[in-house]
């Protein structure tokens, strides 16, 4: 398994050589540094833990703080454990170009937006009762289940709506911009601007699609020019 932490920007297009508008999200993934690795012999599973983005010294308590100078590292603001991940030493710089590729389908995971305090009609779709004066009923819950003083587990009712971590799988990669640390993932990905998410390898196992060949505007200004 590969994965590399980034950051959500925006969303925006692009077009293929072919005319067809492509909607990509923008995703900042700056060098990923390594902080330790979890072996099967003293953590029971594999794994390489990754730190992203320098953090301020006076923002560290001092046991991370201890934890981040055992791999020479500065304090970071993102820190995920990517599984059955290996081959990486603690210290090491991970960067984008040397796990993905364009054509690549990736999974990527993130803590959708918040939506604060939500009834059942926003939340689960629940459909309102009639909106008469004479009615008695209207954005109600309905019926609460059998009366036995007590309320079922898993019964839809209001509540916080939102910041839930999410995955969206397969989506493909279709530019990567080595020069800037940016990669342009065809299609959404949870979580609001600036946002921290997980890139990873599809874990279903789909074979890279044929990389898409993106519209140049400065060779078709070329070719303009010289007709």
């Amino acid at each position: 398994m590969k994965g590399i932490l980034g950051r959500k920007l925006e969303m925006t297009q692009i077009f293929s050589a072919t005319g067809e508008l492509i909607p990509v999200t923008v995703i900042e993934v700056l060098p990923n540094s390594v902080l330790q690795i979890k072996t099967q012999e003293k953590d029971g599973y594999t794994a390489l833990q990754l730190g992203l983005q320098d953090k301020r010294v006076n923002l560290v308590n001092k046991p991370n703080m201890g934890h981040f100078k055992k791999a020479n590292s500065a304090p970071k603001r993102f820190v995920k454990e990517i599984r059955n991940m290996d081959g990486y030493n603690i210290g090491d710089v991970i960067k984008m170009s040397d796990l993905f590729i364009e054509g690549q389908l990736v999974d990527v995971t993130g803590v959708s937006k918040g939506k604060g305090f939500a009834g059942v009609i926003k939340r689960h779709n629940y459909q309102r009762g009639p909106m008469g004066h004479g009615s008695g009923y209207h954005r109600g819950i309905g019926s609460m289940g059998a009366i036995i003083n007590r309320i079922f587990k898993t019964k839809k009712m209001a509540g916080h709506m939102g910041a839930e971590r999410v995955t969206i799988q397969n989506l493909e990669i279709i530019k990567i911009n080595e020069l800037r640390n940016l990669i342009l993932i065809k299609g959404s990905i949870p979580g609001p601007r600036k946002g921290f998410v997980v890139i990873k390898e599809n874990i279903k196992g789909l074979k890279n699609v044929e990389a898409v060949k993106l519209l140049n505007r400065k060779d078709n200004v070329a070719e303009a020019t010289e007709a």
